[in-house]
């Protein structure tokens, strides 16, 4: 699938999106929010691959996105970017435990990596959906779901690269862990990329 040439996102492009979508501020009392609301984000996330994690990680968002598909995937985004950037930062401490053998060293280091990745992928996602409005939109369209996909496989690679590798189990536990709860938002934040429209 043929990608954008956009290959760096800009922040101001990024951070005037996320502004216009989320120019309301959240609330996190459920009997504040129309029912409505809620009820669109429930039969969204029926299309999801995790419906219940999708729900309870959206819903304090209902009052922003309301009724509105594309606020709903920026939302589910940005939870995506917030628990990949979560996980980066578990794994990076786990660099520095002094006990931490050579395999391991470079496991970890390998997957630091795949995570700034997928941090990276994620963002040029906002990027092409922040141009949806625009006379190329399923062109800007398969782009978003083409970085959302490859942030998914940087996620993978990054516990691919313990297989064959003697680490410890706590030290697997850990990036496995949190890597699979990254995984799970970013495959949400597809599934409702791709029934956009």
């Amino acid at each position: 699938m043929e990608v954008s040439s956009l290959t760096k996102p800009s922040l101001l492009t990024i951070l005037t999106f996320l502004v216009l979508i989320f120019s309301h501020p959240l609330t996190t009392s459920s009997s504040k929010i129309p029912k409505t609301h809620t009820n669109f984000i429930k039969k969204s996330c029926n299309t999801t691959t995790y419906p219940s994690l999708c729900v309870k990680s959206l819903t304090r968002y209902a009052a922003t996105v309301r009724s509105n598909s594309l606020k709903l995937c920026s939302a589910a985004l940005t939870v995506a970017i917030q628990s990949t950037r979560s996980c980066y930062a578990t794994v990076s401490t786990l660099a520095n435990w002094k006990d931490i053998s050579r395999p391991e060293a470079l496991a970890v280091k390998d997957c630091i990596g795949d995570l700034k990745d997928a941090v990276y992928q994620l963002k040029q996602t906002v990027s092409a959906m922040g141009h949806l409005g625009e006379a190329d939109r399923e062109f800007q369209w398969a782009n978003a779901k083409t970085y959302a996909s490859a942030a998914i496989t940087d996620a993978e690679t990054c516990v691919d690269g313990f297989l064959g590798r003697k680490v410890n189990r706590n030290v697997k536990t850990k990036i496995r862990g949190c890597v699979s709860d990254v995984e799970k938002h970013m495959s949400n934040a597809l599934s409702l990329i791709n029934h956009l429209y």
